[in-house]
């Protein structure tokens, strides 16, 4: 669970993403201007700003400037007006992580929120080092539970699969836990120390999945005011699990295979090859020979 600091002088926008983010199970924290919001975040630990540019007194990029002031260095998320894309501008200079325009969707925002986090944790990853996996009989189980022979097998899988760092392809119905073995096998592997990044792939329209898990280039498309990191660079030396992996679009497909036989790929408008150390585990709730036999999933792929 991540704090986060809501500051909006809009009482509706306020509530709105105050919900939002604790129905996805973070704390909130909010503030109706910039000077409160500078009081909360200097009195609480925390993980992700939020702000609206335009407020009274002291405005979002005011704000942003006096968190960098006092070394504290929590990634900044504005929300602007199109009128207001000048500050937009402004404030991605000094440092903010990222911009959303109103009205924003819903996904563009969980998205954005949790590209920020990521990086957020990686960073703070490097600073502290690896952490080595534990040294136990059974990989960390992380929330798996159960004793019967069939989970005995499981765990013995997992931890075989952990020390080898190869692709990963989880099936089952949903609801079973493969994001949970996604992670205990992260956990138990030697990229235990970087980060694990984790993207559902059927719940996010496919331009913007593509923009997610690439990144994009200044001007590639319109409100591109700056280049982006995609999920694939935040994830570098650590573990990209892509959940319902079988959604994606033939095109996507074609890329992620690239990925995963190359290790490189290109931002969204970009002409630059990126090399990337990742690995890759996918997950999904059809059965893959089914799909491949209908052409919705790509047989060199699988």
């Amino acid at each position: 669970m991540s704090r986060i600091l809501v500051v909006d002088d809009e009482t509706g926008m306020r509530d709105l993403l105050r919900i939002l983010l604790e129905k996805e199970g973070h704390e909130v924290l909010t503030a109706a201007d910039g000077t409160a919001g500078l009081a909360q975040a200097t009195s609480h630990a925390l993980d992700l700003v939020i702000s609206d540019i335009k407020m009274p007194g002291l405005d979002g990029v005011g704000l942003l400037s006096a968190l960098r002031e006092r070394a504290l260095t929590m990634p900044v998320i504005m929300v602007t007006a199109y009128a207001e894309s000048d500050s937009a501008i402004q404030a991605m200079k000094q440092g903010a992580f990222d911009y959303l325009t109103k009205p924003f969707k819903v996904d563009e925002i969980r998205l954005v929120i949790h590209r920020a986090l990521a990086e957020a944790e990686a960073a703070a990853r490097q600073k502290v080092g690896p952490t080595p996996p534990p040294a136990a009989e059974e990989p960390a189980l992380r929330g798996i539970i159960g004793r019967s022979p069939s989970m005995v097998e499981l765990y013995k899988l997992i931890s075989r699969v952990a020390q080898v760092d190869s692709s990963v392809l989880i099936t089952g119905e949903s609801g079973t836990g493969k994001e949970l073995v996604a992670r205990t096998i992260h956990y138990n592997s030697t990229r235990a120390g970087k980060s694990f990044v984790a993207i559902n792939c059927g719940a996010i329209p496919e331009d913007l999945l593509e923009s997610e898990l690439f990144g994009h280039v200044k001007g590639s498309f319109t409100g591109a005011i700056a280049h982006k990191a995609g999920l694939l660079e935040v994830a570098r030396d650590g573990t990209v699990f892509l959940d319902e992996v079988a959604e994606m679009s033939p095109g996507l497909q074609v890329k992620l295979l690239r990925v995963l036989q190359d290790h490189i790929f290109r931002r969204v408008g970009g002409t630059d090859d990126i090399e990337v150390d990742i690995r890759v585990i996918a997950a999904t709730n059809k059965e893959p020979a089914q799909l491949i036999r209908t052409g919705a999933f790509r047989e060199d792929l699988y």
